[in-house]
């Protein structure tokens, strides 16, 4: 067993008279920030490309991201390109802004301004670390020393834009983060922000971003709710402010980090579709804004056809969108297990026949059309796999609706075929099982030809007569019968051939298509000879030709199973 090591100091909680967060609830969609063209692309094994990036950003603009992270133009000669792309090739749109990021250094900041020359609006995002850990081991500065730098950058920044508006009249708004915040002494934090926010000259109309992220995810999630709520309670001027967070996922739980933010006074999100980001990953923005939409809450971000969305992802990328990731994933609506298949199944008949204008499907936490899944196959079979599962993919699949009675029956070929297999059966195999085992079913007796008669008696009731030829196993023989029904009078007519001991058990019947030639398929139940009970299928436009063909493929299956077990 692996023991607890000493080394490790671990994180100390915040201070708080009273929580307000924990009684919360998120009822409207923060403000959106991607950070994929920045945080994401850096984090890429193989950084995008230009015309990679090109598409990204046309792709998170169709999503509804009204503010985009775009580069670290004065980083590299590779982020000042795609800047200037966008820009010059009016690929931004008049109501989306994009954001570029610096350090609080003089030079970098300069040429940021440079490469931001002939955008509309713009968010200039500076930086600088704060934490406790950063400031003894990398820059071995004193805290007033770290404020020194945020000040001199924000002075610098805001005489850089009166300039530029002066100019030109572009829109710039101010973003400050302290990097590593969930390190930083809390009233530490507090103080810069503070001090920035006074060098800016921020106001209730033009506030500043302050930015407080989760650089490295160091504590559990309620511990980051609690720094954001009493940064928000004890920051002076807080109208003059927005409080955006941005969480990484080192510990994996930065979606909950940002949702517990949001209830701590949180109004801003920055993050990455599908959570791409350096180490563990940043937020997954999919997540969180899909949690909302499941929730009722109008995340506005569109993300209806997410599988498009994810190919861009992974085309851009060349990452993978994880089958188990949540909403995107190829298993994310998947059940295997039988009580699962089975919930899932009874839950869609609910809907359609309560007409509840709830989403109410046991295990589905959204509904899959909702985000263009509904062609996913939701259940999914293997050796786990109840009776239900594989009736509901064949409903899905085919129109037919086996009765209930049915399904131990088809579920025991199935699980026999998948534990064959060793694998799970797609869709198209297990309507392959079913036709091969009912439908395309060669056995002893085959209907030749056939005829129903009715005859009315004197005392007003009605006998059915059945005449017809049946090959038995190679023989083609006449057959006879009368009944009280179509059904009665075949059981009557194959019992002249020795076809006996037979009982008729139940009949279940429904249409397969519509028009002037509908099918209907007719699901048989056989008592046999002996013992036990065995079903059959037929498919017919005339229901009672259905009917018969449903008794000959349960007799002809009794029969085989019969020879095989002798």
């Amino acid at each position: 067993m692996q023991k607890a090591n000493k080394q490790y100091i671990p994180f100390q909680p915040v201070k708080m008279e009273r929580r307000e967060w924990p009684d919360k609830v998120i009822t409207k969609a923060p403000v959106w920030c991607s950070v994929d063209l920045r945080d994401g692309n850096q984090a890429l094994v193989t950084p995008m490309q230009l015309d990679e990036k090109l598409l990204m950003f046309k792709t998170l603009v169709d999503i509804g991201f009204k503010e985009i992270e775009v580069g670290f133009p004065s980083a590299s000669d590779t982020e000042y390109e795609i800047l200037r792309t966008l820009i010059e090739g009016n690929y931004i749109p008049d109501d989306v802004t994009v954001q570029v990021l610096v350090q609080a250094r003089a030079e970098l900041i300069k040429k940021t301004f440079e490469a931001v020359k002939g955008a509309k609006n713009v968010i200039i995002h500076f930086y600088n670390s704060t934490s406790t850990l950063q400031r003894k081991v990398v820059f071995k500065k004193e805290m007033d020393g770290i404020i020194d730098i945020a000040v001199e950058g924000a002075r610098l920044i805001r005489q850089l834009t009166e300039e530029e508006v002066a100019k030109s009249g572009m829109n710039i708004r101010y973003e400050y983060s302290p990097e590593s915040f969930t390190g930083t002494e809390i009233d530490f934090a507090i103080r810069i922000c503070e001090e920035v926010m006074k060098e800016l000259g921020a106001t209730k109309e033009n506030p500043v971003i302050l930015n407080l992220p989760s650089t490295v995810e160091m504590s559990t999630p309620n511990t980051y709710a609690d720094q954001i709520e009493y940064f928000c309670k004890h920051l002076k001027n807080r109208e003059a402010a927005i409080i955006s967070i941005h969480p990484h996922n080192d510990r994996g739980t930065a979606v909950a980090s940002a949702e517990l933010a949001l209830m701590a006074g949180a109004e801003r999100i920055e993050g990455t579709l599908f959570g791409n980001g350096e180490r563990t990953g940043n937020l997954d923005l999919v997540t969180v804004a899909l949690n909302m939409f499941t929730q009722g809450v109008d995340p506005e971000l569109d993300f209806t056809n997410i599988l498009e969305i994810k190919k861009v992802y992974e085309q851009c990328t060349k990452m993978h969108v994880h089958e188990r990731q949540p909403y995107a994933g190829e298993l994310a609506f998947t059940a295997f297990s039988g009580s699962h298949q089975d919930a899932i199944r009874k839950g869609y008949e609910y809907m359609e026949t309560s007409e509840t204008p709830y989403w109410e499907v046991p295990y589905l936490p959204i509904n899959p059309a909702d985000i263009s899944r509904e062609y996913e196959p939701v259940i999914r079979i293997n050796s786990q796999s109840g009776k239900g599962g594989a009736a509901f993919v064949l409903e899905h699949a085919c129109g037919y609706r086996l009765p209930k009675e049915m399904h131990p029956e088809f579920g025991a070929i199935v699980k026999a075929a998948s534990d064959a297999y060793g694998d799970e059966l797609k869709e198209e195999q297990i309507v392959e099982l079913f036709n091969k085992e009912y439908l395309d079913f060669k056995g002893k007796y085959t209907l030749l030809q056939h005829r129903f008669t009715e005859l009315r008696e004197l005392d007003g009731t009605t006998e059915t007569r059945f005449e017809g030829y049946i090959n038995d196993n190679g023989a083609i023989k006449m057959i006879v019968g009368s009944g009280n029904g179509p059904i009665d009078s075949f059981f009557q007519a194959i019992s002249s051939i020795g076809v006996v001991g037979y009982e008729f058990v139940n009949y279940h019947e429904h249409a397969i298509s519509r028009g002037s030639d509908a099918l209907g398929i007719c699901y048989i139940e056989l008592k046999v000879p002996g013992n036990g009970h065995i079903f059959g299928v037929g498919i017919n436009s005339n229901i009672n030709v259905a009917a018969i063909q449903g008794i000959l493929c349960a007799i002809n299956r009794a029969e085989a199973h019969h020879g095989q077990e002798q």
